[in-house]
């Protein structure tokens, strides 16, 4: 395994091969680490997604795969290693047929007024890889995606029949707009857990069965303002949010919490803005408020419209905001218009080439043509922490055995984030307490905080 590899990889990965193994190995020793990850060598699987009127769109994969062609080698690439192949016992092979696919599921906005479809994708190369390398146990996965519409009727319909038709054994990499607040009763009703690939309402962070990867909204908005405030200096900070109802009270906590460890209050402070509405009169209410700063919790095409207004109004004030904007087609679209907006990463900044934690994330999101952003960080993730946990089971995968490997999981120290990941009893989660920085200079995201900024 290249030094590049994440320490959760190289865990999931070595998981993988140590159950394909024991399942049917007999005496012969274990394949190497290097073998191990020639093995897990990325393939990918083409999604179909149907949509139906008044119903949730779903993507069943059986979890076939075919290998991709290897690349050509260069100087720099490690030395190729090419692990044996694994002969099962007729009786574990019989029992792995039997037991069928590993089903999982999944729940996120696909269409909408706003569409998360990176994190399932990434989910699914990450499944595709484990499946094209002999599964777990033998045991291919099958992962099936319903999409929520941003209709509560539809998440909740979804998430009955992944439940009673599907019969999956746990949720992987969702990501929607109220997909936790809809289904987070139904799934500590029936004992099925989630650990999901992007949290966004604030119901994912205050319920027992569903644990993010991601920092969310609304710790990004503590950790944007206490940045805003301690590190750039800005003596007037503000903040600005769209009027969705069940989000009041989490940007109360999000601005309490700096509150709480600055001793400092907002200067300005607007929470009913429009989700489609003109951005103009917020804008020129912060630079009449005298605003140094100011953190918006907004999506990509807002943060567009925020700066592109500044320009044109000639104003002064710095905008920050959350991972929505952190995207390639913003930086384009922006170009030197967008100069000055600083956005928080929730994971190790995709952008920043050097960094030597996103070399397995990059390459499998390449291969499987998942464009790169932290959606599909997230999805990634999700997925790589799921396949550890599935790996570890001793005994058969149910929805009660991964509930109680989930339940009993150590903190995952993941190499994406700056806090580990952390599942276990609890009747809230939220294990991502950390961001870095990015900026927009002429087009192209900088690095500004190296290092993880945390809310003391």
């Amino acid at each position: 395994m290249s030094k590049g590899t994440s320490p959760l990889q190289r865990l999931a990965v070595a998981l993988v091969i140590l159950a394909a193994t024991a399942s049917g190995c007999g005496d012969d020793p274990a394949p190497d680490e290097g073998s191990a990850a020639e093995s897990a060598s990325s393939a990918t699987v083409e999604q179909e997604v149907e949509q139906e009127p008044e119903s949730s769109a779903s993507v069943d994969d059986d979890g076939e795969a075919s290998a991709p062609e290897e690349p050509a080698a260069s100087e720099d690439d490690p030395p190729a290693t090419t692990a044996a192949p694994v002969e099962e016992e007729e009786g574990a092979a019989a029992t792995a047929s039997d037991l069928g696919p590993i089903r999982l599921g999944a729940i996120s906005t696909l269409t909408g007024p706003a569409s998360f479809p990176e994190s399932h994708s990434a989910a699914q190369a990450v499944f595709d890889r484990v499946n094209a390398a002999g599964g777990i146990g033998g045991r291919t996965i099958s992962y099936i995606v319903e999409d929520d519409g941003f209709d509560p009727a539809l998440a909740a319909q979804a998430a009955r029949r992944l439940d009673d038709e599907e019969g999956v054994v746990a949720m992987v990499g969702s990501a929607s707009l109220l997909e936790c607040a809809v289904n987070a009763g139904f799934y500590a009703e029936v004992g099925l857990y989630s650990v999901q690939g992007t949290g966004i309402d604030p119901v994912c962070f205050a319920t027992s069965n569903i644990s993010p990867v991601n920092t969310g909204p609304f710790f990004s908005d503590a950790v944007a303002l206490y940045y805003a405030s301690e590190e750039l200096g800005a003596a007037n900070v503000c903040f600005g949010a769209f009027d969705v109802p069940d989000f009041q009270p989490a940007y109360a906590a999000a601005v309490a919490e700096w509150a709480a460890a600055t001793g400092k209050q907002l200067a300005y402070s607007d929470t009913t803005l429009t989700f489609d509405g003109d951005l103009t009169p917020f804008m020129l209410e912060l630079e009449s408020n005298g605003c140094d700063a100011a953190v918006v919790q907004a999506n990509d095409f807002h943060y567009v419209a925020m700066m592109q207004i500044r320009e044109a109004q000639g104003l002064d004030v710095q905008i920050l905001g959350l991972t929505s904007g952190y995207t390639a087609a913003v930086a384009e679209q922006l170009g030197a218009t967008g100069n000055g907006l600083v956005l928080a990463s929730e994971f190790e900044p995709f952008t920043d080439t050097d960094s030597a934690a996103l070399n397995d994330w990059r390459a499998l999101m390449e291969e499987a043509g998942v464009p790169p952003t932290s959606f599909a960080q997230g999805g990634y993730l999700a997925a790589t922490i799921m396949v550890g946990v599935l790996a570890g089971i001793d005994g058969e995968i149910t929805r009660e055995s991964v509930a109680s490997a989930l339940l009993g999981l150590e903190p995952v120290d993941t190499g994406l984030t700056g806090t580990p990941y952390a599942f276990g009893a609890g009747d809230a989660h939220g294990s991502n307490r950390a961001a870095k920085f990015v900026e927009l200079v002429d087009g192209a995201w900088v690095v500004k905080t190296p290092e993880w900024i945390v809310v003391p």
